[in-house]
């Protein structure tokens, strides 16, 4: 069984992304979205315009991958190096307000559940979503590399 420890990140998470906006109905970007950004490390808000999809993508990965994690640990492993003009640079947390609303939306979705004294935790469902297309992830790369080998051999 393809767990997502098996398959690259990138690839994983961006056929999460795909996932999420075409079959769950409860992750919807909010009104703010194309206004906000994601930290006080950052200049400008993203320009992706499925940046909100991409997140929470990310954000069932990393839960999936660190175990029950909060909102604090969550914001830490997104946030950065602010830029203080001539002053040196520090670590500051990313927003909160949006990884809170995307697990409000994961959790709605059934995709991840309250885990008390830690924070949230994948469920059931969750679990078998993301192994599903950690499989997919898997075929496609075996697909390229097979592809790649028989066109070099010929």
């Amino acid at each position: 069984m393809t767990t997502p420890f098996d398959v690259p990140a990138s690839k994983f998470i961006e056929k999460l992304a795909k996932y999420l906006k075409e079959n769950v109905d409860a992750v919807n970007p909010p009104a703010w979205v194309s206004i906000a950004k994601t930290g006080a490390h950052v200049e400008r808000q993203p320009q992706n315009p499925d940046w909100w999809y991409i997140r929470c993508a990310s954000l069932l990965r990393k839960i999936y991958i660190n175990g029950p994690m909060g909102v604090e640990r969550l914001s830490a492993k997104y946030g950065g190096r602010k830029d203080f003009g001539v002053k040196p640079e520090h670590a500051v947390r990313g927003g909160r307000a949006n990884i809170r609303k995307a697990l409000q939306q994961l959790e709605a979705a059934g995709l991840v559940e309250a885990f008390k004294p830690r924070g949230r935790k994948i469920t059931r469902e969750g679990r078998k979503i993301l192994q599903e297309i950690a499989e997919d992830v898997q075929k496609e790369l075996a697909k390229i590399v097979h592809s790649a080998k028989s066109s070099k051999g010929g």
